[in-house]
């Protein structure tokens, strides 16, 4: 039987710990008694704890009593990991030994700090929510983070996007051992896919304000946000900004950390994602109002960017 254990905590993210349960909860319905899954719920602590969104949960054991060697061992996350204080000690240490005992480890979520503060990180490809990737692999630089993925495998270790992807992961891992008809027939009882297209970029901005909003950089970055439909090179640019070409290039890159070419193209990505989300433009008249030129090409860089095109991400995220 395939034993499961998921580290628990206050303030931990509810759905982060309820996602997988429930995978592997509905999977035991599709498969044979021998092979179902069994699911443990592990805290510092004996007795209920308050979830982020003030629910309350139970641990079935502590992690001093949880000391034999399971398949699967993941910790959730929280809306406070990444806020740099370390987790409880005890978590550090179970993490640290499931690492050794377990046959696969992992996380959910923001998780993925819990892990790094453990030493779990290190020269491992791993993923998390979108808006704190950058803050992970700030905090643990000797990790190498994709900032994109849904989900991540890098031998033993499993790392997950934002709350949701949990239930990715684990729709993953049940497709491993028992199938991708079984998996399927979980994610229709769940009603989601059972294997989502894209990465996070479809849900995360591209942008983000520059840290003064006065300087050259920023002065550029509004220049061409204002004038997206328009094409622009790196000696136009450079002349906003009042710079040589070379100095600007370098310039931006070491406060941007992304290539003009770069920026401009991720412009036109947020310009056009907007247009869809609010609009009922042809998808030609958007392609042309932000700087793509043909719908073909806006098609391409979508791909490219957020592993989408243009009419699904319009499905998925079209407001009204």
């Amino acid at each position: 039987m395939p034993t499961v254990a998921i580290a628990i905590f206050p303030g931990v993210q509810a759905l982060d710990v309820a996602g997988p349960v429930d995978v592997f909860s509905e999977a035991n319905r599709f498969i044979a008694p021998q092979d179902r899954y069994e699911v443990t719920l592990l805290s510092a602590e004996p007795g209920p704890l308050r979830a982020s969104n003030g629910m309350t949960l139970v641990a079935d054991a502590t992690f001093d009593q949880a000391r034999q060697p399971f398949d699967l061992a993941l910790v959730a996350g929280g809306p406070a990991l990444p806020d740099g204080a370390a987790p409880d000690t005890r978590l550090l240490e179970w993490l640290s030994r499931a690492a050794t005992q377990c046959e696969r480890f992992g996380s959910i979520c923001t998780g993925a700090f819990a892990l790094g503060h453990a030493g779990l990180l290190d020269a491992r490809k791993v993923t998390t929510h979108w808006q704190h990737a950058a803050q992970l692999a700030e905090q643990f630089p000797r990790a190498h983070v994709d900032f994109d993925r849904i989900y991540l495998r890098d031998g033993n270790l499993v790392t997950s996007a934002g709350v949701t992807a949990g239930i990715d992961l684990s729709l993953a891992l049940v497709a491993e051992h028992h199938g991708p008809h079984t998996a399927l027939a979980v994610a229709k009882r769940l009603v989601v896919f059972a294997q989502r297209q894209g990465g996070q970029s479809q849900f995360s901005p591209y942008l983000t304000a520059p840290a003064d909003d006065t300087s050259p950089v920023a002065k550029v970055q509004a220049h061409v946000m204002e004038r997206i439909r328009e094409s622009f090179t790196v000696k136009q640019l450079a002349d906003v900004a009042g710079m040589s070409a070379r100095n600007f290039a370098r310039v931006f890159v070491q406060e941007t950390r992304v290539t003009p070419h770069e920026f401009v193209e991720r412009a036109r990505v947020d310009a056009a994602r907007k247009l869809l989300e609010s609009s009922d433009a042809a998808l030609k008249a958007i392609a042309y109002d932000c700087g793509f030129g043909t719908a073909d090409r806006m098609r391409i860089v979508f791909t490219k960017r957020i592993g989408v095109t243009p009419m699904q991400y319009r499905e998925r995220f079209r407001s009204g």
